[in-house]
């Protein structure tokens, strides 16, 4: 697409109109959107123009997750952590996009969650949430976040939603959290709970460890479930607890379950970015499956480009370059007093 008119329009303008004219507003917008059209390199897809292997879906609500559960339609639920992936999980069919406290290790390089800040996580909820129009849009409560009692913790998820621009929060706890998710709620804001392995204890909890494996700790994680239900959660993830547990736990409540690590019997499932996508490849969990690459076809693209870079196969000058015609350039060297100058033979294509 031409972007001349634009820059002339202006350009013109200049030499011209009143000052006041050239820079309104709508000539700003025009000549912003000529120079974006021709010096960015890869730009954010239009999503008429995205391609899909889905059809087109309307927005999806809590009621429509209702709606799934009570059908026993398993709703998909992935994180993001930027505009891209955000995307990605908007035009593929994602139920539920969560922006995961899990980019503190994956995005950040943070050793664990809990030193993820509030600030940290609404700059990454503000990212996602522009790529994002059909998912639900939930985000975790970053560690500290909700720890110095209710009325921190509705200010805080004020500041997710208006600033962060999600839907609805998820919270990690048990019965120790009740009064905090019933707070939020009543605040108008949808809370998503999350029992079993609470990651943003790990330590407290000696490490990365299943959950529910003897009767009295699955007895604990059934009546955290069944009051953060009560409290008026709309929706819990329950990570790490034998299938089985999951499975019942899902049959008790009448609100969706998202599993990750619990087997096939709750209401959906849910997988951090990184590793369905197989960004890293060393140690995974047991409940991980990998359903792409992505870390292989980086390396390959990194290697792939250092090497043409060094030995000068990239960029190729007429490919990947701009000419210049003959005479302006015989023109140029002459005018700055080089005309015999040439080419030195390592700036040369090989």
């Amino acid at each position: 697409m031409s972007t001349s008119m634009p820059l002339r329009g202006i350009a013109s303008c200049v030499r011209r109109a009143p000052l006041q004219e050239c820079w309104s507003p709508s000539r700003i917008r025009q000549g912003s959107r000529a120079l974006g059209r021709r010096w960015m390199s890869v730009r954010p897809a239009d999503e008429e123009k995205v391609p899909s292997s889905v059809p087109a879906r309307k927005k999806i609500t809590i009621q429509h997750l209702h709606q799934l559960r009570a059908k026993r339609i398993p709703i998909a639920m992935l994180t993001a952590y930027d505009y891209p992936t955000a995307r990605a999980c908007d035009t593929n069919g994602v139920d539920i996009t969560l922006v995961g406290d899990s980019l503190a290790q994956v995005c950040l390089g943070y050793a664990s969650t809990t030193a993820l800040t509030l600030d940290e996580m609404l700059h990454h909820c503000r990212a996602v949430a522009r790529g994002t129009a059909h998912p639900l849009l939930v985000a975790d409560m970053p560690f500290g976040s909700y720890h110095a009692g209710a009325d921190d913790a509705v200010r805080s998820a004020v500041r997710m939603v208006k600033e962060g621009r999600v839907e609805a929060v998820k919270l990690e706890g048990g019965e120790e959290i009740v009064d905090i998710v019933r707070r939020i709620t009543a605040a108008g804001i949808p809370v998503m709970a999350h029992v079993g392995l609470l990651p943003q204890r790990h330590v407290a909890m000696s490490g990365y460890r299943v959950q529910g494996r003897d009767a009295a700790s699955a007895q604990g994680v059934l009546r955290a479930a069944l009051a953060l239900e009560e409290a008026g959660a709309f929706s819990i993830v329950t990570e790490a607890i034998p299938h089985r547990l999951g499975a019942y736990i899902t049959e008790k409540l009448r609100i969706p379950t998202i599993g990750i690590g619990a087997g096939p019997g709750t209401s959906g499932q849910v997988l951090v970015w990184d590793d369905a996508m197989s960004r890293w490849h060393g140690k995974k969990a047991k409940f991980v499956r990998r359903f792409a690459d992505v870390g292989l076809e980086e390396r390959r693209g990194v290697l792939g480009y250092a090497a043409a870079v060094r030995d000068r196969s990239f960029p190729k000058p007429d490919a990947e370059g701009y000419e210049m015609a003959e005479g302006e350039w015989n023109k140029f060297l002459a005018e700055v007093g080089d005309a015999q100058w040439k080419p030195s033979a390592k700036s040369e294509e090989p």
